[in-house]
């Protein structure tokens, strides 16, 4: 079969020929892949920077983690897989799938399933986010971040406060549920201050943040109480692309009643992870299939996967390789 492989972390994938996998138990199953969404946490798996990559196979390792896919009997399913998902067939888990409904394109469903993973945890298990509650999503001019402000009204929050530098980007999510957008433009003091009046007109519920860096390190510190009481702020880090450290005063903790945590592999529960797939994964691709839901893709083969590897894709559009 033809797959896109890595022999060595950091290098581009290649197009080749490469063995078809087996399923070794009865919760695999072989399928026909259809659609790959290339996303951050694949690159960084790839590339060795992200936490859960495994060591390097010296054979070479087929890359992509899940995946739009057709069963034997031609149902169209999202699947999570155990092999990787850029090729032409894959070994994905039968407990880790989800059946697509008709009107929903594969490279829809490909690329929405990584975001709703990465918006719709935080917001449900990690922010437990409730009806009013404000927002505030750093870092929702990214594709995920898009589709986590439409997941927030959904869920509803009373206002969605949308955080990025892309400009136009911005504008575009004031038409997809965001109430109000404010710029990273890099003068922290003005970013600080809009923040801050922002929390002065209706108190910030809940802030994800798919940045971390220092544009985390400035809204962790509006938060900062000077011995009165303060509401509660639910702080999620879901991404880091902003930077993995931040500087935190402890002052900053002790002022303010806050939860700070994270949502990512490792920190969801059995249960959770079980909800996504019976319940999450297919509310929020009917959401789509009837247009609720909104999201851009850029479609690509897989022939030519080495030369699009690095492509950086703007606007809030993801990258999907049809096969």
């Amino acid at each position: 079969m033809k797959a896109a492989v890595i022999y060595q972390k950091g290098e581009l994938p290649q197009y080749v020929d490469f063995e078809e996998p087996t399923a070794q138990n009865e919760h695999e199953i072989l399928v026909n892949v259809k659609a790959v969404a290339i996303k951050h946490f694949d690159k960084g798996r790839a590339a060795g920077t992200h936490y859960s990559s495994d060591a390097p196979k010296t054979t070479g390792a087929v890359i992509g983690g899940d995946g739009v896919c057709l069963l034997e009997d031609g149902t169209r399913v999202y699947g999570m897989g155990i092999s990787g998902t850029l090729a032409e067939k894959a070994i994905i888990n039968k407990q880790r799938m989800v059946k697509l409904p008709e009107g929903l394109s594969d490279s829809t469903a490909a690329a929405l399933a990584n975001a709703v993973i990465g918006s719709a945890m935080a917001l449900r298990f990690k922010a437990i986010v409730q009806q009013g509650d404000v927002v505030l999503i750093n870092g929702a001019t990214g594709f995920t971040g898009m589709v986590a402000v439409q997941i927030a009204k959904h869920y509803g929050a009373s206002k969605v406060i949308a955080t990025g530098r892309n400009v136009q980007s911005l504008q575009n999510l004031l038409t997809i549920g965001a109430d109000e957008i404010i710029a990273v433009t890099g003068d922290d003091e003005q970013f600080l201050q809009l923040v801050k009046q922002s929390q002065h007109e209706k108190p910030i519920n809940v802030m994800i943040d798919y940045l971390w860096g220092r544009t985390a390190e400035l809204l962790l510190s509006s938060l900062m109480g000077q011995g009165s009481f303060t509401n509660k702020v639910r702080f999620v880090s879901v991404g880091s692309m902003a930077g993995d450290l931040i500087q935190l005063s402890a002052a900053n903790l002790r002022s303010v009643d806050l939860q700070l945590t994270g949502s990512g592999l490792g920190s969801w529960s059995k249960q959770q992870v079980g909800q996504l797939f019976s319940e999450i994964l297919p509310e929020m691709f009917q959401l789509a299939a009837d247009h609720k839901l909104k999201v851009e893709t850029i479609e690509v083969k897989l022939e030519n996967i080495a030369s699009l590897w690095n492509l950086n894709v703007s606007n809030g559009k993801r990258l999907v390789v049809t096969i």
